[in-house]
């Protein structure tokens, strides 16, 4: 029996996700990271967050993602704590790249990339540094929280389509911010009454479009607002890509619903890249 773009849509966002061991090498270098950080300029504690945290990583492209709460006074400039996290790694690792990527420094080890936010503390949740410059109030464990209750919803429908839009952004190179995707996505299930694979993918891509990646209301009204592009320029090459992909999933959808599986999969093979 012919596959169904259904099908062919769930077996690929299988396909890219991550086996349980596949970050194993990275996060294992936890304990030495943190250990530095505490002896160098003092911590609070360290803990996971980001994609893989939240069970909606990329095989092969998601890192393992810690935020580092820092003892002392916040600086004015995120880039301040930045270099500064860069530098005292960088002494502990002197054989690996160590780079500052905001809002982390990013150590590229051999065994898988590790993200070290650097944060301070503040209103419940943490100071950390925005990529578009100065500092953003984040509540990760209240948005893991919420984005765990969403999905809920369609039997785990919002990781499902946080993981598609994902999928599509690093096969498509696209500059936009994958926490911002994700909470997109989130929203957009948060507030539907049914689930449909194709239309939502096709539904909340264009949300995000039609929106033109503005930034995005922290959904639990704790911290600051999401932004999606660290710079203009960014901004208009997503937007580009995003016209087109809206375009692709809309065909797929319709292709789908006509019956005609072979041209729907076509159709999602080019807006994921694969």
């Amino acid at each position: 029996m012919p596959e169904t773009a259904v099908t062919w849509l769930r077996n690929t966002t299988n396909y890219w996700t991550p086996s349980s061991t596949q970050f194993a090498g990275a996060r294992s270098h936890r304990e030495s990271i943190q250990t530095r950080l505490d002896s160098d300029l003092g911590i609070f504690g360290m803990f996971e967050i980001g994609s893989l945290r939240h069970g909606t990583g990329i095989w092969l492209y998601s890192d393992a993602d810690y935020l580092v709460s820092l003892k002392g006074t916040k600086p004015i400039s995120p880039l301040t704590t930045l270099n500064k996290v860069k530098s005292s790694l960088q002494a502990r690792f002197p054989s690996t790249t160590v780079v500052v990527r905001q809002p982390a420094v990013v150590c590229r080890f051999s065994d898988g990339d590790v993200e070290v936010v650097p944060g301070y503390y503040t209103d419940g949740g943490y100071s950390i540094p925005d990529p578009t410059g100065g500092w953003m109030l984040t509540h990760p464990s209240a948005h893991n929280t919420w984005v765990n209750e969403v999905n809920k919803k369609f039997d785990g429908a919002a990781k499902k389509l946080a993981r598609q839009v994902k999928i599509w952004k690093y096969k498509r190179n696209v500059p936009v911010s994958s926490c911002y995707l994700e909470m997109r996505a989130a929203k957009h299930i948060d507030g539907e009454d049914t689930y449909l694979p194709l239309w939502d993918l096709y539904l909340s891509l264009n949300k995000v479009k039609t929106a033109e990646l503005a930034a995005m209301n922290d959904p639990t009204g704790l911290g600051s607002r999401f932004t999606a592009t660290s710079s203009e320029s960014n901004r208009v090459d997503a937007l580009s890509k995003l016209s087109t992909a809206v375009s692709r999933a809309l065909k797929a959808k319709d292709y789908a619903a006509a019956g005609d599986d072979e041209n729907a999969i076509a159709q999602l093979k080019l807006l994921f890249n694969v």
